[in-house]
């Protein structure tokens, strides 16, 4: 009986360890599948939108600094129409471009939110990164919305808060 519990907390010890975690980078959206292949409408209007996200902040002294994990949601707030996002560029601090996230349109179904995911151990962008997207929408449409929440934690401590996105005059 003693052979047969020490086997079984064995079992348990080996199955109930952590594994490694990697860090690889995971898109959280397929653009491929969501790349509109057609030629837009002219019909439909343009816009550009701004958003503020934090690779970084400041804790203490400006010569403290907390990693962050970024999650940049664009939502269609519309129950029945589809937009376009043409363009999602990251900048950094220094206003220097980081990446851009495709290359042709994408669409976004109705009330679909998409996400981009700037993982806590990309510290690239700075305290003071930024998203310029292009979008194109059916007249009689509300814009999408832009929003990014930042999180990160620290022993038993965490910090999170959002930023909201802005429509930018042309």
């Amino acid at each position: 009986m003693k052979t047969i519990l020490f086997f079984i907390l064995i079992l348990f010890s080996f199955f109930s360890c952590e594994t490694e975690k990697k860090n690889d980078s995971v898109p959280s959206n397929n653009w491929k599948n969501m790349q509109w292949n057609a030629k837009l409408s002219d019909s439909l209007l343009t816009g550009s939108g701004y958003l503020s996200v934090y690779s970084q902040i400041y804790s203490v002294t400006e010569h403290k600094k907390h990693d962050l994990t970024a999650t940049v949601s664009i939502r269609n707030i519309n129950t029945s129409d589809t937009i376009f996002i043409n363009k999602a560029d990251f900048y950094d601090t220094k206003g220097q471009l980081i990446k851009s996230y495709f290359a042709k349109p994408i669409f976004v179904k109705p009330m679909q939110t998409i996400e981009i995911v700037i993982n806590e151990t990309d510290s690239e962008g700075g305290t003071g990164a930024n998203f310029l997207f292009d979008w194109s929408i059916p007249k009689h449409v509300n814009p999408p919305y832009f929003e990014g929440v930042m999180i990160t934690t620290y022993g038993q401590q965490g910090l999170s808060f959002t930023t909201q996105g802005v429509t930018l005059k042309k």
